[in-house]
């Protein structure tokens, strides 16, 4: 190849890489696995290190990575936490062993550990209590997630028995188990909400909520597996972990001493086939010297330690024939697009079905009926296809065009900017939607009424009893006894449930609504802010959006909600039988005005209020929590520990700081 077609596929790779970078880290809708994006990354590398010539640092193998967030307080790891190297061959490992002994003389052991796939996490330890909680970030800087960690159970806020040094770190992965994950997916798919795409990237998205309470409820599990510091109990590595798992963090107990490289190979050889059984995501096996003193002595290329190198598993993939394309309409009319498959063996379960998840990826997938396509697993639990044999393809094969009309209602479907799903606008008219939405007004999480289910409000809705939420409350003993499978119990457990239902508090009522994006906290958030329904149907687009933790897409779905006639006629017939619009006295009660107009971003830790309890006084005394310094920003409230680039920009834009004390004479 000469040297101008060289330099055509070095930008033809690095151009295709940055868009699989972009689908997958940014629009979270990965279109190729994430083996064959490492082997398009090797190859480009090859290329590089061939024609230095072509060197670009903007290439993506110049890409360390970085989950950092601005919203979240930059902090500097104290060690750097870089990523592993990758093989995907049992040759090139026997090659890192070859490497190792040409540097090491004296015997040694390895270690080897099943690779979570999960969130990288930091943890800070002083004096047997957890100081502080860091992400991977970028390898030299991590966002501190302190307050989202402290609601991990598996995280010890302090340490169990003697022994640990007075300061040390120590790294994990956090992780979101299959069945919380699977159970998740179920909530939003009754919901009519988008699935999430896999553990990692919704435990990713989670440690990176703004809302702890929220991050509590996700039940985010972890593993930890290496100790850093400077007075750590032994210079062994697996033993060091032993000791962890005696204070009490979560290790795994499939972690090995291997003697050689033949001992490592026959570890992955268990694991290849075992680690479909295991309870929570893998994707490999990490491999490490289990010497520190020799780790130290090996020390780091720029991007990854020499003395550890990742296994990584390939993807459990299976062909089968796509039969047919069948399409989802949830409570919110997104339109989600569902892979009829002739049955096929997975990871240990049958497979007919893999989610599509919308148009695009039908799209770049091309997809014909009849193909025969590549379906994976993986760490994933919704089955998915990854890609299309075309060379199996019949002539005559009929592509799979993403459909124009709601297949319930038959209504034209539409895309709103800026979003993946297509949705069916016919919100009073399209019968999934109609039952989607009196099935989540019923919910434990909304309105909590005994008695009645999917079925049931599928067995009214046929009869005409309700055609919406409010119906419920019209509903007549003698109308509910007659139907199949109901009867006089039925009847009265139903009547008493619904009239108990009247005393559910008022963020609620605003959550069973159904108003698209606005969750449980959305509703609590509006709920404490405005009081009452009647001053957040009032509200401006930018009223709402200016509120904390709301935003424009939320208040835009809040807006276009209440201008909807029958909205708006639901709310006034549910508001006549009794429910609660309003918030009740207790929750009125120490409400002020005292900081009405102030943003505040609260920084550090503090010892009379956790962050939360002060982000909530600023709330019930009429100010705003922001997340980030800006020119608009009226105070930082800080605590011990703020980190040096918040302080620097404070400074610079001459921002006051206030102490804890200082801010509760302001709300005296």
């Amino acid at each position: 190849m000469d040297k101008s077609a060289i330099k055509s596929k070095i930008e033809a790779l690095r151009n295709e890489l940055a868009e699989h970078n972009y689908k997958y880290y940014v629009l979270n809708q990965p279109s190729i696995s994430d083996y064959d994006f490492d082997m398009k990354l090797k190859e480009l590398e090859a290329l590089e290190n061939e024609n230095p010539e072509f060197f670009d640092p903007n290439s993506p193998t110049q890409r360390v990575g970085s989950d950092i967030n601005q919203e979240f307080e930059q902090v500097k790891h104290e060690y750097r936490m870089l990523s592993l190297s990758n093989s995907y061959s049992k040759e090139e490992l026997v090659d890192f062993d070859s490497r190792i002994r040409k540097l090491i003389t004296e015997p040694f052991e390895y270690v080897c550990e099943l690779k979570f796939d999960g969130a990288s996490i930091s943890l800070i330890y002083e004096n047997g209590e957890l100081d502080r909680a860091v992400t991977r970030g970028d390898g030299e800087k991590g966002d501190d997630v302190t307050t989202n960690a402290r609601t991990i159970k598996s995280i010890p806020l302090k340490l169990k028995g003697p022994g640990y040094p007075s300061k040390f770190e120590i790294r994990g992965e956090i992780l979101l188990p299959f069945a919380t994950f699977d159970e998740l997916n179920k909530a939003r798919e009754k919901a009519g909400e988008p699935l999430y795409a896999n553990p990692r990237n919704t435990a990713s998205g989670s440690l990176k909520m703004q809302n702890s309470a929220e991050v509590a409820k996700r039940r985010l599990d972890g593993y930890f597996y290496y100790l850093l510091g400077e007075n750590l109990p032994e210079d062994g590595h697996f033993e060091n972990i032993q000791h962890a798992k005696k204070w009490g963090f979560k290790t795994s107990e499939h972690t090995q001493k291997c003697k050689n490289i033949d001992e490592v190979l026959e570890y992955i050889d268990n694991w290849d086939e075992k680690r479909n059984d295991l309870p929570v995501a893998t994707d490999g096996i990490v491999i490490k010297v289990n010497s520190i003193r020799l780790q130290n002595n090996l020390g780091f290329t720029a991007k990854s330690p020499r003395w550890a190198i990742a296994y990584k598993f390939s993807a459990e993939r299976v062909s089968t024939i796509l039969e047919s394309v069948s399409y989802q309409v949830g409570r919110t009319g997104a339109v989600t697009p569902v892979a009829n498959l002739t049955p096929v063996l997975l990871a240990g379960t049958t497979v007919k079905r893999a989610s599509l998840h919308n148009a695009d990826i039908i799209e770049n997938l091309n997809l014909h009926i009849n193909d025969e396509v590549y379906v994976e697993k993986g760490g994933e639990i919704i089955p998915k296809i990854v890609g299309v044999d075309e060379s199996k393809r019949h002539p005559m094969a009929i592509k799979v065009d993403f459909i124009k009309n709601c297949p319930e209602c038959e209504t034209k479907l539409v895309r709103q900017e800026g979003e993946a799903a297509f949705y069916c606008p016919n919100e009073s008219g399209c019968p999934p939607q109609i039952k989607g939405r009196i099935e989540h007004f019923i919910s434990r999480k909304a309105m909590n009424i005994d008695g009645l289910g999917q079925e049931t409000i599928e067995l009214l809705h046929h009869e005409g009893l309700i055609k919406n939420s409010a119906d419920l409350y019209e509903l007549k003993a003698e109308q509910i006894i007659p139907l199949e499978r109901l009867g006089e119990k039925s009847a009265q457990r139903i009547l008493k449930s619904l009239e108990e239902s009247k005393q559910i508090p008022f963020e609620r009522v605003l959550y069973a609504l159904g108003i698209r994006f606005v969750g449980e906290t959305v509703a609590k958030i509006l709920a404490n802010k405005l009081i009452n329904i009647d001053q957040i149907m009032n509200s401006t687009i930018e009223e709402l959006a200016d509120i904390n933790e709301i935003g424009g897409k939320i208040a835009e779905s809040a807006i276009a909600f209440f201008e909807q006639e029958a909205n708006v006629q639901i709310i006034e017939s549910l508001r006549s039988h009794g429910l609660q619009f309003e918030l009740d006295e207790g929750s009125l009660e120490g409400r002020s005005e005292k900081l009405t107009g102030l943003s505040i971003i609260i920084s550090g830790t503090f010892e009379k209020f956790s962050r939360d309890e002060l982000k909530k006084l600023i709330e019930k005394n009429g100010g705003k929590n922001v997340g980030s310094i800006s020119k608009k920003t009226s105070y930082m409230l800080a605590g011990s520990n703020v980190g040096p680039s918040k302080l620097e920009k404070v400074q610079k834009l001459g921002i006051p700081m206030i102490s804890e004390d200082d801010f509760l004479k302001m709300i005296e």
